[in-house]
């Protein structure tokens, strides 16, 4: 829904009031299953961004706190260990998000994710995997230091000692989540540009392709004016905020299981 929302020139069909119009639409017209198209290689780029970027902020966040602020916790080495832990994590990534929005755009020529990476591959090379890498780290980087530090933040004043608490989790990472997301739309409306190359955006557009976060800005502007960065800001805040709110709960899940574990083995010897 976010990808069919922010586009800049959508075809008549594929114009949607709201987000309710728009699942109701597609399900109508295009089949129940097609919203989750992409899904599969979704997942398949998920699992190791996320492991990277978890593992990458909780070793940095440590360490940074026992230098800025020792044994206590840092807002700053919190948002500066998100901003390192994107970097690994959308290298992952991005390859997957191309081909994903690719095959969520209304009438995509592509059927299966093997047939849009070889058409990407074959017309438009490597480097198309990677377009919108740039754009995607400056959207990230601010998205996630905003996203830790709000929920760092709402730890400290729903769960101040720190224990493992699922149902703080869940608020605090909802609540991040929806914050973040509404403040980085602008970047998101022209990653999503990057990512597919909508026809109707490029006649607008000089080159052969949109390259670039500044070119994606002017050719937003171009086409849509200011209100164009906000397309698809209640899709990408809805869509965050279960997203964010499952990560951080199976996060301190899990992270609660292994520390347990090993206090319980420390205790053994």
């Amino acid at each position: 829904l976010q990808t069919r929302m922010q586009s800049l020139q959508p075809e008549p069909a594929a114009r949607y009031r709201n987000v309710l119009e728009a699942l109701w639409r597609i399900a109508r017209t295009e089949g129940v299953w097609r919203p989750m198209r992409g899904m599969n290689i979704t997942a398949t780029g998920a699992g190791p961004a996320h492991a990277l970027y978890f593992a990458c902020y909780e070793k940095l966040k440590k360490t940074l706190s026992d230098v800025i602020h020792a044994g206590g916790n840092s807002h700053v080495a919190n948002g500066a260990a998100g901003c390192v832990a994107t970097l690994l994590h959308d290298a992952a990534m991005n390859p997957a998000e191309v081909v994903k929005q690719r095959m969520q755009m209304y009438n995509s020529p592509y059927q299966r994710v093997t047939d849009c990476v070889r058409a990407v591959w074959h017309n438009e090379g490597a480097g198309a995997f990677y377009r919108s890498y740039t754009t995607q780290l400056t959207m990230n980087i601010p998205f996630q230091a905003i996203h830790f530090m709000t929920y760092e933040f709402l730890q400290e004043q729903l769960n101040p000692h720190r224990q493992y608490n699922p149902g703080s989790h869940v608020v605090s990472g909802a609540c991040a989540g929806a914050v973040a997301a509404a403040a980085t739309t602008p970047l998101d409306v022209c990653k999503t540009l990057l990512n597919t190359q909508e026809s109707l955006a490029l006649s607008s557009n000089i080159s052969r392709h949109i390259t670039g976060m500044a070119n994606a800005f002017r050719t937003v502007y171009q086409v849509g004016g200011v209100t164009a960065y906000f397309r698809g800001v209640q899709a990408r805040v809805i869509y965050q905020m279960p997203s964010t709110a499952i990560a951080w709960s199976v996060y301190e899940f899990f992270k609660y299981i292994l520390t347990k574990r090993q206090e319980e083995r420390r205790a053994g010897k």
